[in-house]
């Protein structure tokens, strides 16, 4: 059953988020950035209100590291890129929440681009807005989001104009997604982190040196971050490795180049040189994938057949817009990230890809990882739980909560609530909420709920209106 909807209200609130570590990915060390939240309200065909909620990070220098552009040009970008959507689908009439996202991704492309956006950045707004009107849909049916997406409530169909999917049943497809009640957490290991103990930073009390963070958390999956000079990556990982290889348990790990290599060639030598490094022999089986190790510029116009012979090799930045994933695979990629901050329809249509490109190949080549841009505690992390669950994922990355301090910057009635809402997520210590990790597992039943993976609302009244 599809479900239409007029979209009544959409608001824009900010917070400010603090680091507790200055992280380094690309081009940028982040030590601050602003917290965007969406307040929408949907009318049924019937009458019916209902209201929903999300958030996401304002992260400059990820969807567009062009140099010439400040830290906060681009997160002006993104507010501007909000505001397009907002006007888009307030004029849109009755729609299926799918319909709405797909009748305006072209022209918020082709808009966005008229603004100096590129593909990414234009398609942030609708992204964050998609899940809202998603929430509101649930709660006024007082469905979960996994039953909405099972059911196909928001109507989703393969686009027209892609033809790798015109045959393919999505609705069959969407029925079967089964959702975990636990995930694990794969932990980051940025290029500014302190590994041992002459590196640590801030001595707040929380885990801090990867150690630290293996013993506290007890994490089995990584993301070793390297910066695009093969030496000095080696030598990193060199130093990640020497921790690492202390537990006797098995562990894995992927690579993230944040497209720091400018050819495919430059990082099949980085990972040459790993595997001829004695002291990287355990680490070099560990790991699993290697995840846009070419800037975005070359990335979709070499062939990394070669590359991925050795490990598989998923896109992130480049994944931009629909037609990404399939050029990629002609390329030799065989991966895609999934992040609610690139569109969680995005994410469902490209796992149908892999679904679909294994049938047809016979074999399980085609895969979907979680990644995160920093997600905070609260409802941008479990919508992202939620869909990287329903997707079959195993794992995810997980870095928001080391680098903040929980929810300690939030009111402490809004901690609470989330605290008692989902009390297998979270837990309380050093002084606030934050999200709890057992034996490097996240506990994600309570997401299970009506509404898109949230009980508890953040609190509207301890925010600024976005300007």
């Amino acid at each position: 059953m599809q479900v239409r909807f007029s979209v009544r209200e959409i608001s824009f609130f900010e917070r400010g988020v603090r680091l507790r570590l200055p992280f380094r990915f690309g081009v940028v060390t982040l030590t601050s950035a602003p917290q965007a939240f969406v307040r929408a309200r949907i009318a049924l065909e019937d009458g019916k209100e209902a209201e929903g909620a999300a958030a996401e990070m304002l992260v400059p220098k990820w969807f567009d590291k062009d140099p010439a552009l400040s830290n906060e040009q681009n997160i002006d970008q993104l507010r501007a890129s909000l505001a397009l959507a907002r006007d888009a689908y307030l004029a849109a009439g009755d729609n299926t929440a799918f319909g709405h996202w797909i009748d305006n991704y072209g022209p918020q492309i082709a808009l966005g681009a008229a603004q100096g956006m590129n593909s990414l950045t234009a398609c942030f707004g609708p992204a964050l807005i998609d899940r809202a009107l998603l929430d509101a849909l649930c709660r006024a049916l007082g469905v979960s989001f996994y039953e909405a997406i099972r059911s196909n409530l928001p109507g989703i169909s393969a686009p027209g104009w892609q033809a790798d999917l015109a045959a393919f049943d999505m609705d069959e497809f969407l029925s079967q997604l089964s959702p975990a009640t636990k995930i694990a957490a794969r932990h980051t290991v940025g290029l500014l982190d302190p590994v041992t103990p002459a590196d640590r930073k801030v001595n707040d009390g929380l885990p801090e040196t990867l150690g630290e963070v293996v013993a506290r958390y007890g994490h089995r999956w990584f993301k070793l971050k390297v910066g695009g000079d093969a030496k000095a990556d080696v030598e990193r990982l060199v130093a990640i490795a020497a921790v690492l290889d202390r537990n006797e348990e098995p562990y894995q790990a992927t690579l993230d180049g944040n497209e720091q290599y400018a050819s495919a060639a430059g990082v099949l030598e980085l990972w040459r040189r790993i595997r001829a490094e004695p002291r990287l022999k355990r680490l070099a089986s560990s790991i699993a994938f290697i995840e846009q190790p070419v800037n975005r510029q070359h990335a979709l116009s070499g062939d990394v057949s070669a590359l991925a012979e050795e490990r598989p090799v998923i896109i992130d930045e480049s994944d931009d817009s629909l037609e990404a994933f399939p050029r990629a695979r002609r390329l030799g990629y065989t991966g895609v990230s999934s992040k609610t901050c690139k569109g969680l329809y995005k994410s469902l249509l490209n796992a149908a890809r892999c679904r679909l490109w294994n049938r047809e190949e016979g074999a399980a080549r085609y895969f979907m990882s979680g990644e995160d841009l920093t997600l905070q505690a609260g409802l941008a992390l479990q919508q992202d739980l939620a869909l990287v669950s329903l997707l079959g994922l195993a794992h995810a990355e997980r870095n928001g909560h080391h680098y903040v301090n929980g929810m300690a910057g939030l009111p402490l009635a809004e901690q609470a609530a989330f605290l008692e809402a989902h009390p297998d997520l979270y837990e309380r210590s050093h002084g606030a909420v934050r999200l709890k990790i057992r034996d490097g597992d996240l506990q994600i039943g309570s997401l299970d709920c009506p509404g898109f993976a949230s009980a508890a609302m953040p609190d509207w009244e301890a925010m600024r209106r976005m300007q």
